[in-house]
């Protein structure tokens, strides 16, 4: 596949963010169909084609009326094409039995096949963390490579500036990101199941070696636990410092951790010990005076 000339062709904020249109040059392109044998997914794509119950509906649908949307394609060096935009759309043709779907054809380069395969699926309501991630990473490797100004976008902006103007998010939060896509599989899985927090991941577990990371998948498994924050900030110290060992790592998560004190009481509960015209700022008021008074008379006793 050809790589970067340097024309970076950036499609608009709208068009990069708002809509999954597809702009056709009614001069160069048209809508043709194409054999889905010959269809093959985008090398790394960061999304997952789910068969959910939104996938199911599309293909009811298409088997109604077939596909509403074409995909947009790039030709191979070797054969076939290279879906750039409509993965789900491609899989819901297949769950549905069809054997060609309506495409565009468009010569690219792989930036630019990169950058509208990344905004072509960023609109999506639910994108998990390892695919924002590995979409911001594509991305900004793909703008970095602009050798002059397209688009009214001068070389010299800095690629994380532009993801910063397209996606709302802040730079901080972009690197962020970023960073989880140096966590080893396992542990980038367990952040999309939320059962590592984000910022545990992408604050301190992403400085730790590969070596490292397949440690603490050990010590996990072991001691049936994950680090907390301020374990996996002691990891990220000792493994800047040199003196992370696997027995070292052993010990951080051999330790009990205290679980947080945590006492909910529902308003509804409340609002019967109190009169009815009682703010919240008065109950409040008065549950501190009677905790006072009662911690001074268990210090008395």
């Amino acid at each position: 596949m050809p790589k970067t000339n340097g024309a970076l062709a950036l499609v608009s904020y709208d068009e990069i963010f708002q809509s999954n249109t597809i702009s056709i040059n009614a001069e160069r392109e048209q809508i043709v169909e194409i054999p889905l044998c010959e269809l093959y997914p985008f090398e790394n794509y960061p999304f997952r084609v789910c068969e959910d119950a939104a996938m199911l509906e599309n293909v009811e649908s298409i088997k109604e009326g077939g596909p509403v949307l074409p995909c947009l394609i790039r030709p191979l060096a070797a054969e076939g094409y290279e879906i750039v935009a409509g993965q789900r759309i491609v899989r819901a043709c297949e769950l549905a039995g069809l054997e060609h779907i309506p495409a565009i054809i468009r010569e690219m380069d792989d930036d630019t096949a990169t950058i509208l395969m990344v905004n072509a699926n960023l609109p999506q309501e639910k994108v998990l963390p390892s695919e924002l991630a590995w979409a911001l990473r594509m991305k900004m490797e793909a703008l970095c490579h602009r050798g002059r100004k397209v688009d009214g976008i001068d070389p010299g902006t800095l690629s994380v500036e532009v993801l910063e103007a397209q996606t709302g998010k802040s730079k901080n939060q972009i690197y962020r990101y970023v960073h989880l896509t140096e966590l080893v599989p396992v542990l980038l899985d367990m952040v999309d199941a939320d059962k590592i927090g984000f910022s545990i991941a992408a604050d301190h577990l992403y400085k730790l070696s590969r070596k490292e990371q397949s440690w603490l998948l050990e010590c996990m498994e072991k001691y049936e636990a994950t680090p907390s924050a301020s374990q996996a900030q002691r990891l990220k110290k000792l493994s800047q410092s040199g003196e992370l060992t696997l027995p070292v790592m052993d010990s951080i998560l051999a330790e009990e951790k205290k679980e947080p004190v945590k006492v909910t009481l529902t308003g509804s509960r409340l609002k019967q010990y109190f009169p009815k015209d009682y703010t919240p700022k008065q109950m409040e008021k008065v549950i501190l005076g009677l905790l006072e008074s009662w911690h001074r008379k268990q210090a008395v006793s």
